[in-house]
């Protein structure tokens, strides 16, 4: 590898706050699945940080509590957090975080639908009801979020993000549960998206690519692999979970008041960034040593 992609020239992420006024989401209310850890976290910190009230849903209470007394601190313009535990499986559970969130802030205007399971497994090991638990999880949570919100949101013109990954868009091995499911969720936000347009409400995902100190980066990413999953990304990093935060800010904001129904992949070129056969990333950083070697090279 060379030095001079040890050290790659990119731009890293920066707060949202520095682009957009921290005042943006005065007023508003946000109900996070998934809320408690990770990237749903992140995200929830920061559109706390633009002046929102927050609701944050999962099954882990005390964890739940613990996470909104942080966020709560990290709000600004008096903004603040409340724990609503429920199982997203359970659509009653939901119906009754979502009461609570409204009897203590009056309204419901943005939904994060970020409630997830995962593990490896190949196919020829995974039973059917190890492939169901991830389908309830992620698929039936999803759906269940939205059916206890839609009335809210219709009421506030309001928005959804489902968290989805690009995992379905290649095929990975031993991903296949939640490949299938967040490839519905992707189905799913366009159905929202077409069916609650003339209400006012948008639909959109966000595709997170690998995103560094997260329970599913630990977890589903080989020990010791961090170079070489550097050297895969055309931005020569994983992820942040501020570079998906900012992406939800985006979404949530007036400024993609027009952007419904699609996905906004965020994993800095990854998707894009192996190449079939030609080293990488050298084959970008020393093209001549690279042609050097290649027969039919044009370079």
């Amino acid at each position: 590898m060379s030095d001079e992609y040890k050290d790659p020239v990119v731009l890293r992420h920066v707060p949202s706050t520095a682009i957009f006024r921290d005042d943006i989401f005065k007023g508003k209310v946000l109900f996070c699945t998934g809320g408690g850890s990770g990237i749903c976290f992140g995200m929830v910190r920061a559109i706390m940080a633009h002046g929102a009230h927050a609701a944050i849903v999962g099954r882990n209470a005390e964890r739940l509590q613990k996470a909104a007394a942080e966020l709560q601190q990290s709000g600004a313009h008096g903004a603040r957090c409340i724990a609503t535990p429920a199982d997203v499986r359970k659509e009653e559970a939901l119906r009754e975080a979502v009461r609570k969130t409204v009897e203590t802030f009056g309204r419901i205007d943005f939904v994060i639908c970020g409630a997830a399971g995962n593990f490896l497994a190949p196919l020829e090991g995974l039973s059917s009801n190890a492939f169901n638990t991830v389908q309830q999880i992620d698929l039936m949570g999803t759906y269940n979020t939205m059916k206890a919100t839609l009335d809210e949101l219709k009421k506030t013109h309001g928005a959804y993000i489902h968290i989805t990954a690009t995992l379905h868009h290649t095929g990975i091995p031993w991903q296949a549960p939640a490949s299938a499911a967040k490839a519905a969720i992707e189905s799913l936000s366009q159905g929202i998206a077409v069916e609650m347009g003339p209400h006012g409400v948008r639909s959109n995902c966000i595709a997170p690519g690998i995103i560094k100190g997260t329970e599913g980066a630990e977890r589903l990413t080989p020990k010791g692999a961090e170079d070489y999953i550097s050297a895969s990304i055309p931005m020569g990093r994983p992820g942040d979970v501020d570079d998906i935060a900012n992406a939800g800010v985006y979404l949530f904001s007036d400024a993609a008041s027009y952007i419904t129904g699609t996905r906004l992949i965020v994993d800095g070129g990854a998707l894009h960034g192996k190449s079939a056969w030609l080293p990488y990333p050298d084959s970008s950083l020393n093209q001549k040593e690279v042609a050097s070697v290649v027969l039919g090279s044009k370079l």
